[in-house]
């Protein structure tokens, strides 16, 4: 067993998960049923984009060496169309965005900045070759990667793959993740707890973050602190991709999820990380499955899904590149923390990010607090005060 830094932490799984897992299976999926997937092949580019020379602006399209100047107006072009003559000196044509520009022209002069006279345009500007036009070729030649595999597809890369025409795409399959609470006092999330029970909240909570890390989360029974019933439940959750456990990871009298796993054959890789909330973090492998024992704090789960976890099923769901994006931003207020752990506290973000404010919370149970909130401060574990004004680490929601 060991006991590793956050950034330790981290670094173990994502080497752990690249090296060792299985190959990913692929699928092919009508392009609309692509969202969140990640892409499993390079897709090429079936032409140059944009496949002609475009007009950026509203205006008229001349020879720039002429400007600044009068033109005659021989026609008009838009979006869809062509302009079948040349361009001959002394002559513009009036040109909608996104037309192809007319041979013998080579910039676009916007139409503010003209003045129309009859059939005449005059400008005052002055323009280089190429103003206010998208070349030929100038977003993407055809042939060329328009997009790697590897890739995890929003609305932006849909755009971009149904640009060059690909109407299905080859994507990995998505992870499996198995997720078991365990602990007595649970009960489900219909039922009415007595004064000493609590909901079952976390696996509620870990498939919403199963699902958006891309994952698909299956939830399993409640393993009740009972060797026999736990070891069933990990055997069963061991079939799936990756088995996540709430809960029974301490050093409490019936915390005995690591017994259950150890006897099981599993490897440890470690089982504490040096953070608040969520040090009885436990990663490993068995049944050449990997498994991530949580804390069973809501807080300490939904934290440590997020920085351990959350890596090993992007991982698994073919991603090539897995990050953290811990950005900078200002305390509003003072800022207290206790030195030697790397906290991941509740704070309110601003809208343009620049600004954050720690809230007040009552430690990992406090879900209310949690939800309020919309990001963490993320403290260094050398140092001890923070004033207002200064920069400190903040991890978004």
């Amino acid at each position: 067993m060991a006991t590793v830094t956050f950034e330790q932490g981290r670094a173990c799984v994502i080497s752990k998960v690249t090296a060792l897992r299985p190959p990913l299976k692929i699928e092919e999926v009508p392009l609309p049923e692509s969202a969140g997937r990640v892409l499993a092949e390079d897709i090429l580019a079936d032409r140059d984009y944009p496949p002609f020379a475009r007009s950026m602006r509203d205006g008229f399209a001349v020879r720039a060496g002429e400007l600044p100047g009068e033109f005659v107006v021989i026609g008009e072009v838009r979006a869809g169309d062509i302009f079948t003559r040349d361009v001959a000196p002394g002559e513009a044509v009036e040109i909608m965005t996104g037309a192809p520009l007319p041979s013998g022209a080579d910039a676009v002069v916007m139409v503010e900045h003209c003045r129309v006279a009859g059939d005449k345009v005059i400008t005052d500007r002055v323009l280089n070759r190429g103003d206010n036009v998208n070349a030929r070729g100038s977003e993407i030649v055809g042939g060329n990667v328009a997009l790697s595999a590897g890739h995890r597809l929003g609305f932006a890369e849909i755009a971009l793959l149904a640009t060059v025409g690909s109407h299905h795409v080859r994507v990995y399959q998505r992870p499996n993740v198995a997720i078991i609470a365990t602990g007595d006092e649970i009960v489900e999330i219909a039922d009415r707890p007595l004064d000493y029970q609590i909901r079952n909240s976390n696996t509620a909570m870990l498939s919403a973050q199963v699902a958006r890390a891309g994952g698909v989360p299956v939830a399993l029974p409640i393993a009740r602190d009972v060797y026999d019933s736990t070891r069933e439940l990990v055997e069963r959750g061991l079939e799936f991709d990756v088995l996540l456990l709430c809960g029974g990871v301490s050093a409490g009298k019936y915390d005995i999820v690591e017994r259950v796993l150890a006897d099981l054959g599993a490897e440890f890789y470690f089982d504490r990380v040096l953070i608040q909330p969520g040090q009885p973090l436990v990663f490993g492998r068995a049944r050449d499955k990997f498994f991530f024992g949580l804390p069973g704090n809501p807080g300490s789960a939904m934290v440590t899904f997020e920085l351990f976890a959350r890596a090993a099923v992007e991982l698994l769901s073919g991603q090539r590149e897995v990050a953290l994006p811990l950005l900078p931003a200002k305390l509003t207020a003072d800022f207290h923390a206790k030195p030697g752990l790397t906290r991941f506290l509740p704070a309110l973000l601003s809208a343009d990010g620049g600004a954050v404010t720690p809230i007040r919370w009552s430690g990992s149970g406090d879900v209310t607090a949690i939800a309020r909130a919309n990001a963490f401060v993320v403290t260094e574990p050398d140092r001890e005060t923070w004033s207002a004004g200064d920069w400190i680490r903040v991890l978004q929601k």
